[in-house]
């Protein structure tokens, strides 16, 4: 009855506490604080809470805003299922190992929401369950007690050990019956209970020399769990004085660099009894495992001394219990508290938990570029960091919860001045000396498009020669834009215009890439002496930025146009104008005036006249600049009545260029004169036109009838010379190997080449050798053999010692007669 209302009570307390963490979940996670309760030893990958819920999130939104669960130790115990949003352990749990004797077991960790560069603490205390057993550290005790010990005197026993707490750890003691002993169960100041052997009756060494007795421990959990120890009482003679410490409690501060081998504390005790039972040992009665490995007792001069190196982080104050028992079994107890003091031996630790890998220019003050987490080990002023970072970057440190350290933006950006940034942030602590630790965050930063294309005049004026190239390149607009990428790859266009009623994408053209403007026509000075339009940059940004320049363009003048003579016009019939000049014109007198224009401009437009001709010179003076004719002395009886003149015009270009005019200036006094005069004047006229075609007919014919000759003559001598390559092929060879050399020198060949259509007649070395060709022949070409002779006869030599130069020559004047 009294076991299934305990079982009651505990299934009503789960329930209650379960009750408890759900409305402590919920209200934790309102306020940016998100708790859980699972038991301890639960398996890997166990579930713990839902994370994605809690959050208010979707569980498949996780991966991509960037959740993650980052623990603030050194070992990770939580990880995050993105697939199903659930916090799970990381690795099995135990309470013991995590917190010891602490009467709560929390672990924290942070969820991390990069996308939204949120932070949200999450705090799992770790409940105990009864995986324990309560063990002895001996599990074989012996005790040595004198048989004149009194009734009711008390021994104490090791306790057992029990990591679990509450209703788990160690609840009662027990022994097996025995009539000598029995068992007395104490509660101390600490909640611990300990066992003491009670002596019911005196012992009699003779009756019985040595009690086996079982102690057994046993804890409160379900199932109940129990750890047993044997103890052996061996019954001694009488020892009436039991030893005592100096000190009821030992206390010792030490500091955590103690060397190892110290000495830090010494226990003492005295036993007023002599011989054997004043010989006393020390050693520790009640000590955790963690501090038997630290600390060691001389079990003859009670030194404590330090055997490993001391880590304040790891435990600050160790307390134990160390007895002292002489050889008559009688002991004392007393207790040891050492105290460590932490030194400043930690480097503050800086790790990033969160990073932006760019952050753009435009971005506003605030924005987060890092998460990061400060720790150091150590306690109290050694423990307290310090976190800055340079002044002249535009950063700052931001602190969050606890030791979270945000790095945000101080003030604008701007990439165009500097592109990216080391910040090296630096944790110091206060102690003395002060330890520092430093990282250096790499800070990107990303172009945005907030700088226009730039030309570098607002304004431009560019000369072009006129009668330029289709399609020639006038003139390259460049602007320069400070962005990068993209926003920086600048376009061009033409502005929309008009020139002359033409759009002005029909005389220009801009390329897209480069800026280069280019003709479309060949421009002329005389039309268009300046084209304005506008161009226009935009770079590759998004919203795009523009900006745009004037250009004039300035067509420069070349000398493309010859003067054009306005007066005297020149007549279509072919005839010359006539100017009158009277019998008794003084020197001086103006005749006429040549009145003549140039199209061009500048010095291209300058005119001078020149006098080419004169029926009679002297007469008649031109003025250079002034196009005018004058008398230049008086006209006589003698002088002629027409004086035909060829007058020149000339610009002044590079090169120059002219035009020419014929005018006829008749002398008279009247106008019937005139008439009479004019009428003389043109029947020569035509009878010399006439006279000039008739000469030109006569001419054509004769070169036609010449160049027809040429023909047949050409054509017979081929066919002459291909008869003559077929009658002398056998003698071609004798010159195949005569030197050339061998030619030279021989008056024969010079005589055949003047009189090549004779007879003739050749001497060379002895005057006795001679050839004979055929008759001769005006045509130059050698005669056919007569009818019925099959082939042409050969030379007849005179003397057979003809040498081979001599008929070298001869076969070379052959061949020179042939062609």
């Amino acid at each position: 009855m009294a076991s299934s209302g305990a079982q009651g009570l505990r299934r009503c307390a789960g329930r209650a506490v379960l009750c408890c963490v759900v409305l402590a979940v919920c209200g934790a996670a309102a306020a940016g604080q998100i708790r859980y309760s699972i038991p301890e030893e639960m398996q890997k990958g166990s579930f713990v809470g839902n994370i994605a819920q809690d959050l208010g999130l979707e569980a498949k939104a996780l991966s991509e805003r960037g959740v993650r669960v980052i623990s603030r130790g050194r070992t990770q115990y939580f990880a995050l299922n993105v697939k199903s949003g659930h916090l799970i352990t990381a690795e099995r749990l135990d309470r013991e190992q995590l917190c010891g004797r602490a009467e709560k077991c929390l672990l924290n960790c942070e969820v991390i929401v990069e996308h939204e560069m949120k932070m949200y603490g999450v705090e799992v205390e770790i409940r105990d369950i009864n995986d324990n057993a309560p063990n002895f550290q001996e599990e074989e005790l012996e005790f040595q007690v004198s048989e004149t010990t009194a009734p009711r005197s008390r021994f104490p026993l090791h306790e057992a050990h029990d990591p679990d707490l509450g209703i788990n750890s160690l609840q009662t003691y027990r022994l097996n019956n025995d009539k000598h002993f029995s068992l007395a169960v104490q509660a101390g100041s600490d909640g611990d209970k300990y066992a003491e052997l009670v002596l019911e009756s005196a012992l009699d060494r003779e009756e019985q020399a040595t009690h086996d007795l079982v102690l057994t421990a046993t804890d409160g959990g379900d199932p109940v769990r129990s750890g047993t120890a044997h103890i052996r009482i061996i019954v001694l003679d009488a020892n009436d004085n039991a030893p005592v410490f100096s000190q009821p409690v030992y206390r010792v501060d030490v500091s955590e660099n103690v060397p190892r081998d110290s000495t830090i504390l010494t226990v003492q005790a005295t036993d007023l009894d002599e011989g054997v039972n004043k010989e006393l040992k020390y050693s520790f009665r009640k000590i955790t495992e963690k501090a038997s490995k630290v600390f060691h007792l001389d079990s003859r001069t009670g030194d404590v001394m330090v055997v490993r190196v001391l880590d304040f982080e790891e435990a600050s104050l160790y307390e134990m219990e160390v007895q002292a028992h002489d050889g008559g079994g009688l002991f004392d107890r007393s207790k040891v508290v050492i105290s460590v003091s932490d030194v400043n031996d930690n480097v503050p630790e800086i790790r990033i938990t969160s990073l932006l890998t760019s952050v753009p220019e435009d971005s506003p003050p605030g924005t987060v570029i890092a998460l990061l987490i400060v720790q150091d080990q150590d306690a109290g002023e050694n423990g307290a960091v310090t976190c800055t970072i340079p002044d002249h970057v535009p950063f700052r440190l931001q602190k969050s919860v606890d030791n979270y350290y945000s790095l945000v933006t101080a003030r604008d950006l701007d990439r165009e001045q500097v592109a990216d940034y080391n910040v090296t942030v630096t944790a110091r602590d206060r102690g003395a000396p002060p330890l520092w630790s430093a990282t250096t965050i790499a800070v990107q930063v990303s172009d945005v498009n907030d700088n226009a294309p730039a030309f570098s005049q607002a304004a431009y004026s560019v000369w072009v020669s006129e009668n330029n190239a289709r399609g020639a390149s006038v003139f390259c607009a460049r602007a320069a834009d400070a962005d990068w990428g993209d926003n920086a790859r600048v376009t061009y266009w033409l502005a929309e215009g008009e020139l002359q009623g033409a759009p002005l994408s029909s005389w220009l053209s801009v390329q897209a890439e480069s800026g280069a403007v280019h003709a479309l026509r060949a421009l002329d000075y005389e039309q268009v002496r300046e084209i304005r339009f506008a161009v226009e940059a935009r770079d590759g940004g998004s919203p795009p930025l523009r900006s745009s320049a004037s250009v004039t363009l300035l067509v420069l003048d070349q000398n493309d146009n010859r003067p054009e003579i306005l007066y005297p016009a020149a007549p279509r019939d072919g005839s010359t104008g006539v100017e009158l000049a009277p019998r008794s014109a003084e020197p001086g007198y103006l005749v006429t005036k040549v009145v003549a224009v140039d199209a061009d401009a500048g010095q291209n437009a300058w005119l001078s006249y020149e006098l080419l001709k004169a029926s009679e010179p002297g007469l008649f003076a031109l003025g250079v600049h002034t196009g005018e004719i004058r008398t230049a002395r008086a006209l006589g009886d003698r002088d002629a009545l027409k004086h035909r003149l060829v007058v020149g015009v000339r610009d002044n270009g590079q090169p120059p260029l002219s035009a020419s005019v014929t005018l006829t200036v008749a002398v008279a006094d009247s106008i019937p004169e005139l008439l009479a005069d004019l009428g003389s004047l043109a029947a020569p006229a035509a009878e010399a036109q006439a006279s000039l075609t008739l000469y030109l007919v006569v001419a054509v014919a004769a070169v036609s009838c010449l160049f027809l000759a040429f023909l047949i003559v050409l054509l017979g001598l081929r066919l002459r010379r291909w008869r003559q390559a077929q009658l002398l092929g056998s003698a071609g060879g004798a010159l195949a190997g005569v030197p050339v050399s061998h030619f030279a020198g021989i008056d024969g060949v010079r005589a055949f080449l003047h009189s090549y259509s004779q007879d003739v007649s050749l001497t060379a070395g002895s005057r006795k050798s001679q050839w004979s060709f055929g008759p001769p022949s005006s045509a130059g070409t050698l005669a056919r053999p007569p009818a019925g002779q099959g082939k042409e006869p050969a030379p007849v030599v005179e003397d057979s010692n003809m040498c081979e130069a001599d008929q070298a020559a001869l076969q070379v004047s052959r061949r020179f007669c042939t062609l």
